[in-house]
């Protein structure tokens, strides 16, 4: 479903990614893991078009979507929740909700999307008159989810989803990505610190380290392999 090829990246002077290289099949959860800095966040940013591609090709559906701009790589059903929430502090949750709405026209179909949300994250049902700002942060990370598959996302890209969170919602959260994947079939690439949590859950792991891809294997594998264990999962 997304395919990059020999993508590299640069910040000025500075190169972020080396020709990184990975796929991701339809219906499946894979994940990027590697230290702060190895370029996750980048690669995820540069699939959403936020950040300029140099070299490589970034396929979607079966289309390079390079130079797309980011409004309409979200309207083909690809959709990103970033890193940090980033949700609109100073409005509501429904007016949140509704932000990422804003490509539907249909009001029927908008109401259907947000009961959707509303099923798969009931607090937010619960606090949908109160202001973003005020929720807690697993509860404003549930909302950056929502405001994504409100666009009626087939592929969505999850940018750290547990930090900063305690750690009883980040269960909750981990819990809720599986969901979305098995129960409604929504694939997705998610980059996470916690390479534990991400690897328990993905089918397909990368690692990365300083731009490059140094690893890939079945999550199973990867958390079985004794480089990884030291590096990334504690021992």
């Amino acid at each position: 479903m997304l395919e990059i090829k020999n993508l590299s990246v640069s910040y000025g002077a500075i190169k972020a990614l080396h020709g990184v290289s990975l796929s991701v099949k339809p219906g499946s959860i894979v994940t990027l893991i590697g230290s702060n800095g190895a370029g996750k966040s980048t690669t995820l940013r540069a699939v959403s078009s936020l950040v300029k591609v140099q070299t490589g090709e970034i396929v979607y559906d079966g289309k390079n979507i390079v130079g797309l701009p980011p409004h309409k790589i979200v309207a083909r059903g690809l959709a990103q929740v970033p890193e940090g929430r980033m949700v609109f502090a100073n409005l509501t949750v429904q007016e949140n909700l509704m932000m990422g709405a804003y490509l539907q026209r249909d009001t029927q179909a908008i109401r259907r999307d947000r009961d959707f949300v509303f099923g798969i994250f009931p607090r937010l049902q619960e606090r949908e008159k109160q202001i973003a700002g005020t929720l807690s942060g697993g509860e404003q990370q549930m909302l950056a989810i929502g405001r994504a598959l409100m666009s009626k996302p087939k592929f969505l890209m999850m940018d750290e989803p547990s930090l900063g969170i305690a750690p009883l919602l980040v269960k909750t959260i981990f819990e809720k990505i599986v969901e979305i994947n098995r129960q409604h079939g929504i694939t997705i690439l998610l980059v996470e610190q916690n390479a534990n949590l991400a690897l328990e859950i993905s089918h397909f792991g990368y690692v990365l380290e300083t731009g490059r891809i140094i690893l890939q294997n079945e999550s199973a594998a990867l958390r079985a392999d004794p480089k990884v264990r030291s590096a990334y999962l504690g021992g």
